[in-house]
């Protein structure tokens, strides 16, 4: 069996080492970024895919809503109310129903959103500790 030996000096081996490893870590950017343009392009097209089934979705609350106050109308004229009366009347009940909840919706995604909530107290806390601890041992 024929033995190799290599003739670069030690400083031409480490060159072409760091060499390597540059162009190995230039390489896994690459492929990191390859792959996370994949990524983004897919959700990209996940969330307009859900903005156009949101918008189908208010269509189809609008329809129901209307068939609501059709509902309500027909019970208040069933009850001796004249049409143009009960048609106004089962507009506003439906009307300050669906205000009501979407105000609670809407407080309750406000309260979620608060200051408070956002703030990163434990990482912040972390920061301090690790902050602290690195002027400890300076």
């Amino acid at each position: 069996m024929a033995s190799y030996q290599d003739q670069r000096s030690i400083t031409e081996l480490v060159t072409g080492l760091l060499a390597d490893l540059s162009g190995l870590f230039r390489n896994e950017l690459n492929l990191a970024k390859a792959e996370a343009s994949d990524k983004v392009s897919h959700a990209l097209a996940g969330a307009g895919t859900i903005a156009a089934g949101l918008v189908l979705a208010v269509g189809a609350l609008g329809v129901l809503l209307a068939a609501l106050v059709k509902a309500v109308t027909a019970f208040l004229m069933a009850r001796g109310m004249s049409e143009p009366n009960a048609d106004v009347l089962s507009s506003v009940i439906v009307g300050v129903i669906v205000g009501i909840i979407a105000w609670a919706v809407i407080a309750r995604g406000r309260a979620a959103l608060r200051e408070e909530s956002l703030r990163l107290d434990h990482t912040a806390a972390s920061l301090r500790r690790d902050a602290q601890i690195i002027k400890e041992k300076t």
